[in-house]
């Protein structure tokens, strides 16, 4: 199994390949288990089966979820570990819930290495610290960027991914986590996490079972390294 590649394959079969003599942290927004429809997987599971399903596929690494509140702390007793930080992605959108949480477990997050913009720009001390090329504040415990809408034409056969992340959330994410640590998506889906991998000069290695969503994601992040150096 080689680094900075996507995988058509079960990820509970491939995280026992992983390479050694790499540090691996684990990325991923997995299934939520609420019904929702996935070509090749049963988002159904009895809910004790589905918490010791997530903790056998991270399999005591280091690891990023993102999910609602709740099923985070049912996450955290079914792992016996609670998490280092959490931070909050918020959205506006035409549904009850209207942000997910980003829980870091067993690898602590840098936030000066990820800046985000000002808040009062127009502050005497932060105007003059923009003057001096200051590019922002450290990120916040906090992020509030618009989910994508799958309602854009896709680059394959007109196929899109049901729940595709934005790139900025899984970009400050995989930016405030140590240097050398090789990015792990159990989830690829369309392929963001490993674009903000490349993004932020990190390898990756990602799994996805269904056969249409690896294409789509192999094709896109090799078009995103095409264009990138790595190293």
């Amino acid at each position: 199994m080689e680094l900075d590649r996507i995988y058509n394959m079960d990820c509970l079969e491939g995280m026992q390949q992983l390479p050694s003599g790499h540090r691996y942290c684990v990325v991923t927004d997995p299934p939520f288990n609420v019904g929702y429809h996935y070509n090749e997987y049963d988002d159904c599971k009895d809910e004790g089966e589905y918490y010791e399903w997530l903790s056998d596929i991270v399999s005591g690494l280091p690891c990023v979820i993102i999910h609602y509140p709740e099923a985070l702390y049912k996450f955290a007793f079914q792992i016996r570990q609670f998490p280092e930080r959490v931070v909050s992605w918020v959205y506006n959108s035409n549904t009850p819930r209207q942000h997910r949480d980003i829980a870091f477990f067993g690898i602590a997050p840098d936030f000066n290495k990820v800046r985000q913009p000002y808040k009062n720009p127009t502050d005497k001390r932060i105007a003059a610290r923009i003057a001096a090329g200051c590019e922002g504040g450290k990120m916040y415990d906090w992020m509030e960027v618009d989910q994508v809408k799958n309602v854009s034409k896709s680059d394959f056969k007109g196929v899109t991914h049901p729940c595709q992340m934005p790139e900025k959330v899984m970009r400050n994410i995989v930016g405030v986590l140590p240097d050398d640590v090789v990015i792990v998506d159990p989830f690829m889906g369309s392929g963001t996490t490993a674009i903000a991998a490349i993004k932020n000069n990190r390898h990756f290695i990602g799994f996805e079972i269904d056969a249409t969503y690896y294409t789509m994601a192999s094709r896109r992040i090799e078009a995103e390294q095409s264009q990138l150096t790595l190293f």
